[in-house]
């Protein structure tokens, strides 16, 4: 058999029985680094699938992106940790971005933040104990004419006050402690 004719039996049987890890979510990963012809330059936007893929950066991510992109995996893992769009635990049940720009400050951005941590017993940017909600805030998201906005669950709400946010996040995951 040739070399093209091995590999692609090898890439059918592949596609077949999964990825060789048993988590097929690598695959997806796989995908998007054999379009970019595993470019070494492609590691952000390979991180940002992985993230996307996975919902954070696990060590073994790391690793795995690393060996495939043939970059050192101090490298990779510099690369991730200087970004602060890339997380390294696994996100709450649910997510809550509290946009910290300016017109979200002056319009009471921090008393939402302040109101979500105290009554979730979350900090911001962490997540919490029984990995119900992640609490994050965002240094601007660009709709400074709906301050203060808060993205739940990928959900743009404009014009939110403590109380509405405090009454979303209720409903999704509970009345807190």
């Amino acid at each position: 058999m040739s070399d093209t004719t091995t590999r692609r039996a090898a890439e059918t049987s592949n596609r077949q029985q999964g990825h060789p890890s048993g988590d097929d979510r690598f695959e997806l990963v796989d995908k998007h680094m054999k379009r970019g012809r595993y470019a070494q330059d492609q590691l952000i936007e390979t991180l940002h699938v992985a993230q996307d893929v996975f919902g954070h950066l696990s060590e073994d991510v790391l690793i795995y992106v690393a060996k495939a992109l043939r970059l050192p995996p101090s490298m990779v893992y510099g690369v991730a940790t200087f970004y602060e769009l890339f997380t390294f635990d696994p996100p709450g049940d649910h997510s809550c971005t509290v946009c910290t720009g300016t017109a979200c400050f002056v319009k009471g951005a921090d008393a939402i933040v302040q109101g979500v941590s105290t009554k979730y017993e979350v900090a911001a940017g962490q997540t919490s104990e029984d990995r119900s909600l992640t609490l994050k805030t965002a240094r601007c998201l660009g709709s400074c004419g709906l301050a203060p906005v808060v993205v739940f669950d990928g959900v743009v709400l404009s014009h939110q006050s403590v109380e509405s946010a405090l009454a979303l996040v209720a409903g999704a995951v509970g009345g807190g402690s």
